[in-house]
């Protein structure tokens, strides 16, 4: 049995913190030793002054190949209520965790994402995925539905009838379709996989935090709001925004610039 913790935990200089998927063995399945790792990285990512974006990845040749096997054969011995309790108190805490978190949360899919894991993809805000890799919604092959909100994620990536199709059809999507249909920002070659996704995150990582944090609440709390309410709401943002120094410092900057121009 290896003796590596099953998330990794790294920050670096720039303020980007890597949480990697680390049962290399088993493809980054999940048992509930990890979920627990993975909800506990989140809340250190989350807690940590010095993070300002979070990518997620697996180690080995599969970004996550979803629920480990042994620990499903251990789900279906227990009666209907203790089912949804475990999903309840274990795995649903990730998306719930996600939901919280303030900080960006990029995906660099390195491998095969399957059912769980290709839900955990979902959950985060943005996704890179290396050409080699590949994606499916693999529940409906032993009969059963993403328990852990894929089926909220995926409609509101790609639509309504392209989400039923994969949850029903099973089929692996490659890169390019991935992309094409929205459900990855970007494919790159496999090589280039990590440097695109940690030049995009150190990107974000420069720009002033405060606001990548309220457009990202802008833009999620948007999904539940009408349009009134998410302008007032806005207006709101803007105004604390107005008063911090990221703002009045670009300002000046942009001042200064503009000045020299003239």
């Amino acid at each position: 049995m290896s003796d590596q913790p099953p998330v990794r935990l790294d920050v670096d200089a720039d303020g980007i913190a890597t949480l990697t998927l680390n049962r290399p063995e088993q493809l980054n399945a999940f048992d509930l030793k990890m979920i627990e790792a993975w909800r506990a990285a989140l809340e250190a990512a989350e807690a940590d002054e010095r993070v300002k974006v979070v990518v997620v990845t697996g180690a080995g040749r599969a970004f996550c190949a979803g629920g480990d096997f042994e620990e499903m054969a251990k789900f279906s011995e227990m009666n209907s209520l203790d089912r949804k309790n475990f999903l309840y108190r274990n795995v649903h805490r990730i998306p719930l965790a996600l939901e919280r978190m303030d900080k960006p949360v990029i995906a660099a899919i390195n491998g095969a994402a399957r059912g769980a894991g290709l839900d955990m993809a979902l959950m985060c805000d943005m996704r890179f995925m290396a050409q080699s890799a590949t994606l499916a919604e693999t529940y409906i092959n032993i009969g059963l539905i993403a328990g852990d909100a894929g089926s909220w994620f995926l409609p509101r990536l790609i639509g309504t009838a392209r989400a039923l199709e994969l949850f029903w059809s099973g089929r692996v999507v490659g890169a390019e379709e991935a992309e094409r249909i929205g459900m990855v920002n970007r494919s790159v070659p496999d090589a280039d996989l990590l440097k695109v996704t940690y030049d995009f995150a150190r990107t974000v990582a420069a720009k002033p935090q405060q606001a990548v944090r309220f457009f990202r609440r802008a833009v999620y709390q948007s999904q539940t709001m009408a349009l009134g309410a998410h302008l007032d709401m806005v207006s709101s943002h803007m105004a604390v925004l107005e008063d911090l120094p990221e703002h009045r410092d670009g300002i000046a900057a942009f001042r200064n610039r503009a000045r020299g121009k003239a």
